[in-house]
Formats: structure tokens, C-alpha cells, sequence
């Protein structure tokens, strides 16, 4: 199997960052003020953090580290 190559975006990294362009465009033109968006961009994630079960938050948490080097 080939390497992929260092500039090659895979299909899950294109979905996150037109995902995020989206959002932030979002968040500059509607009108909501600064604490409603923060919270949005911080809530959001953080609930479906808290939505995984326990076994589902400890693989989570392995995986991460073992991406840093950890």
C-alpha cells in the first residue's frame, strides 16, 4: 500500500475544515451577539463529549494522547 502523500487531504479532514468555514462565516454575518456564538462553539462539542458513555470517553482520551506522543 502506498503512503498518502504530506499535501493529500483525506475525505473525513476536507468534511471538518468546510465544516469550520462554514461555521465561522455563520457566526460573522448572523446577528447573534458574542456571548451567544461563544457559546455555541464551545457547547456544542462539549455536549457531545458529555453524550458518550463512559468506555467511549476512555478511548477518546487513549487515542488523543496517543496522537501527541504521550
Amino acid at each position: 500500500m502506498a503512503a498518502k502523500e504530506a499535501t493529500e487531504m483525506s475525505k473525513s479532514t476536507k468534511i471538518v475544515a468546510g465544516g469550520a468555514a462554514i461555521g465561522i462565516v455563520l457566526l460573522i454575518l448572523l446577528p447573534f451577539p458574542f456571548w451567544a456564538n461563544l457559546l455555541i462553539v464551545l457547547g456544542i462539542p462539549t455536549a457531545a463529549y458529555l453524550a458518550l458513555d463512559p468506555s467511549q470517553r476512555r478511548r477518546l482520551r487513549r487515542v488523543g494522547r496517543k496522537e501527541i506522543g504521550r
